[in-house]
């Protein structure tokens, strides 16, 4: 018998891993909701007892895995809440009372010119439409939602800056406050919204949050924002976090039932997992038992629209810890194949191990590999693919359970004593376990929340500074190119390739998941 997964019990108090949910999987889910006939029932995998809805896992009656927590962009979403839900009615219509969804507001579409207008100027139609859009989408079906930010790095963005009118750092700001602004006197109340912490160095960062925190404060604002979002600098680089989360402790921004959560962007590296529950807790333990920390990435979705499935979870103690993916099988002599998929791939050793979930038991091989030598697809050609659109769909839903799982697993192997070798010094043997002054970065992200003293606990951070220099920030940025951000930033920051076979972000080609939203829809 098929099993099912229910991950929020295996939940415990870690960070808190956001799948960001992609519109094109969301739409077969919605889609078949809405009308049973939307894929072909005979297309169905024959082992689906609840059919397509079993790989909704925001439905914890059908779902063959399950799970509360999600994040869904503005971005790609269907904003305009006057109309009927279609793709989107997995998120519109889920059962409020046992899922989360933090909404992401869309500030990457703008940073890439994709949404176009004038966002300097708190009157240009176009970026006020989309502005008011957002608002009343986050307030209708968001938990929590992101505001509407303007990214620093829209400067870089040939296209942002010609869609924008923004090309500068501080026209990015401006742009910040009028959405910031709208946001605060429009808002209903029924969304809580995170303040978007932007700046591409320390001292942009620094500024940044120096400039937005007011947005947070009940001294200025009956209804403050009720937490934050880390972008840019801020989300990769431990060293600022930690500065950042003193900083907000001490101004009275960090306040039980005020300001409850906070999120990291784009975070897909399963040793931020455990450093990042390491942080929750700290700051449960001495300040805000309320505290939850959330990080969220594309990386299932990516890596399908990139060919690619996930085989398996490493957690070697002292090693790299990674979720693995390699190119998925497509092959059409697979087409009338009865084998269940993960036999044939194993048998036929297309993989040499392949971790199982319960979408992936579900499957044959034919299910995926759906098209024979000389058929048609949708649109008349014969293709060199054995897949179809909803081959990715189903492969989507594998990845997600396995990331979920890879996070919950590395949390669960820190726990019981095991290190990422990111934690272990550079030594011959790769085998010490990295200690400055006796301590591991469980205990100096202790000692710095447990002083009430804020030069104290300032002082803790730059004690530490060579250690966080060691520490590999998110998207392939390494924590040594960053202990000098600053007007020397751009010379020292360096992007870096991870070692095969662990993948992130930075290794897939993000264009291949936008190509895939729009396809049939």
């Amino acid at each position: 018998m098929a099993t099912y997964d229910d991950l929020t019990s295996k939940q415990k108090d870690y960070a808190v891993f956001l799948p960001a949910l992609s519109s094109f999987y969301s739409r077969d889910v919605s889609k078949q909701r809405l009308d049973p006939n939307y894929i072909d029932p005979a297309r169905v995998p024959s082992q689906f007892e609840n059919g397509i809805e079993g790989i909704n896992w925001l439905n914890k009656e059908e779902g063959y895995f399950t799970y509360k927590w999600s994040l869904y962009s503005a971005g790609h979403a269907d904003i305009d809440i006057s109309k009927p839900p279609g793709r989107d009615d997995m998120v519109r219509n889920r059962d409020r009372a046992d899922t989360f969804i933090l909404g992401d507001s869309g500030g990457f579409q703008i940073g890439k010119g994709v949404w176009e207008g004038d966002w300097k100027d708190p009157n240009c139609p176009k970026a006020s439409k989309k502005r008011r859009q957002v608002l009343e989408w986050m307030d209708a079906y968001m938990d929590r939602g992101m505001i509407l930010d303007i990214p620093a790095w829209v400067a870089r963005s040939p296209a942002g800056q010609k869609a924008t009118g923004i090309s500068t750092y501080i026209e990015a700001v401006q742009g910040t406050y009028i959405n910031n602004d709208y946001f605060m006197a429009n808002r209903n109340g029924n969304c809580k919204f995170l303040n978007v912490l932007q700046g591409e160095n320390h001292g942009e960062a620094d500024d940044w949050y120096e400039r937005m925190k007011k947005y947070c404060d009940p001294k200025q604002y009956s209804q403050p924002f009720e937490g934050w979002a880390m972008g840019g600098q801020n989300m990769c680089d431990i060293h600022l976090v930690l500065r950042r989360l003193v900083a907000l402790r001490f101004d009275g921004l960090l306040e039980p039932g005020l300001h409850d959560w906070m999120h990291f962007l784009g975070t897909s590296k399963l040793e931020w997992a455990t450093l990042l529950t390491d942080v929750q807790r700290a700051i449960r333990k001495y300040h805000n038992e309320n505290f939850t920390v959330s990080f969220d990435c594309a990386s299932p979705f990516l890596a399908t629209a990139n060919g690619q499935i996930y085989y398996d979870v490493v957690t070697p103690d002292r090693g790299k810890w990674s979720y693995q993916m390699q190119a998925s099988v497509d092959n059409k002599k697979y087409s009338l194949d009865q084998r269940q998929f993960r036999d044939a791939v194993l048998n036929d050793r297309v993989f040499d191990t392949f971790l199982e979930s319960p979408i992936s038991e579900r499957l044959k091989i034919k299910d995926v590999c759906i098209y024979k030598p000389g058929d048609l697809n949708k649109i008349g050609k014969e293709g060199r693919t054995s897949w179809d659109s909803f081959s990715y769909t189903l492969q989507m839903g594998h990845n997600v359970w396995t990331h979920l799982h890879a996070v919950q697993e590395a949390n669960r192997q820190y726990d019981s004593g095991m290190y990422p070798g990111m934690l272990v010094s550079g030594s011959a043997d790769k085998k010490t376990v990295r200690m400055y002054d006796r301590a591991y970065f469980r205990d100096i992200v202790d000692d710095i929340f447990a002083t009430s003293d804020r030069s104290k606990a300032e002082a803790l951070i730059e004690h530490y500074s060579k250690y966080w220099m060691s520490i590999v920030g998110t998207r392939g940025a390494t924590g040594k190119k960053t202990l000098n951000s600053g007007t020397m930033f751009n010379s020292l920051f360096e992007n870096t390739e991870p070692e095969l076979p662990a993948v992130d972000d930075s290794g897939l080609d993000h264009s291949a998941l936008d190509q895939l939203e729009v396809v049939e829809d």
